[in-house]
Formats: C-alpha cells, structure tokens, sequence
C-alpha cells in the first residue's frame, strides 16, 4: 500500500517475491488460528542419559466413547519411555507425581 502511494508500479505477487528475496517472514493471509510466525530454533541433542526429557500427552477414545489420557515421559537420548501413565483425567499433581517418582529412581 505504501509503495504504491509512492508512485511505484507494484502488486501483490512483485511485493512477495521481494519479501523472499530478502527473507522476510511477512504474511500476506491472516492466520484462522495462532500461529506462530517466527522460525523455531534448532533444539540441540541430548548427549547423555537423562540430559533432557521430552512430555506430551496423548489421547485416545475407547469403544464406549470414554476417553483415555496417557502421559508419556521420553529421554532424548536413549530414546527410552521412563514413563507411561494411562487416566481418565490426568490433573497438575498427577504430573508432579510421576515427574517425582522418576526422578527418585
């Protein structure tokens, strides 16, 4: 838009090329939802057991439409499920515990 108060001779596709050229990361659509925009940083390697550990829940429903909510606690690298616990509901004291409860042993 301002480039084109300017007097310049541009649209949509000249300004996206250039924004390319100079690795700008400007969108040109509205996301629907929350992205993030920005690039994500290189995460670096674990190189020993139990340096870093990676959470995430996982979610699935059963035949009878209840839904079953695991925790699964992975060490990068090694690889190995330090934990795996499975609940209908799966609150903050619950994850406190098995973090506990890994880290005693």
């Amino acid at each position: 838009m301002l480039l084109r108060r300017e007097g310049w001779p541009i649209n949509h596709k000249r300004v996206y090329r250039l924004n390319l050229a100079e690795g700008l990361g400007i969108r040109t659509k509205t996301p629907r939802r929350r992205v993030a925009c920005v690039k994500r940083e290189i995460v670096p390697t674990a190189r020993a057991k139990n340096e870093c550990w990676r959470m995430d829940f996982v979610s699935d429903q059963l035949f009878d439409g209840k839904r079953l909510r695991k925790l699964v606690v992975l060490d990068n690298h090694t690889r190995e499920c330090l934990a795996l616990d499975a609940s209908s509901r799966i609150g903050g004291m619950d994850v406190v515990s098995t973090l506990e409860r890994i880290t005693r042993v």
